[in-house]
């Protein structure tokens, strides 16, 4: 949600006021970022929804991929807002039916995802959705099961960039 503006600036101000820094969760040394205060304040979250989705609406994307679980919050609206379908990444274990998984390191452990086989349409240009972006492990899982059904990427955001964190720079590798 980057922007010049004056407006962009007040409004990435009033998003940024709203996301609470929490130390020491998951476990100690992490500084986990809360968006929930986001997501009760209406006016917050939709503008948080609007400005990812306004970001991306030249992009062509014809799906949205959320990543469990706050990408779901987050994705979902973005794809209702560009008029596109919206598909779960979830963790090992929780989708019904035929699916395809990634093995992949977290910031503070491992962990797996998956996506239902046939979510996405070989050639579908896909946005991929979360609320965070740290490390970029998550991310760069759903990307290879995007691209393991033959997704093409149509970008990537985030509600909130860890910049000192190796997340952009690994999704642009």
């Amino acid at each position: 949600m980057n922007g010049g503006t004056q407006r962009d600036e007040h409004l990435a101000a009033r998003i940024k006021s709203l996301i609470r820094a929490v130390p020491d969760f998951p476990i100690p040394g992490i500084r986990f970022r809360d968006v929930m205060g986001l997501t009760e304040d209406a006016a917050g979250f939709r503008a948080a929804t609007m400005a990812l989705a306004d970001r991306f609406r030249g992009a062509g994307a014809e799906v949205v991929v959320g990543i469990e679980s706050r990408g779901f919050i987050f994705g979902a609206p973005v794809a209702q807002q560009l008029d596109v379908g919206f598909v779960p990444v979830r963790k090992a274990g929780k989708l019904p039916g035929e699916v395809s998984g990634v093995d992949y390191e977290l910031e503070y452990g491992s962990a797996r995802v998956e996506m239902q086989a046939g979510a996405i349409t070989p050639g579908a240009r896909v946005l991929l959705i979360d609320d965070l972006l740290a490390t970029g492990g998550t991310a760069a899982a759903a990307v290879e099961l995007i691209r393991g059904q033959g997704g093409v990427g149509a970008g990537a955001g985030s509600v909130v960039d860890l910049p000192e964190l190796p997340g952009a720079e690994r999704l642009r590798g």
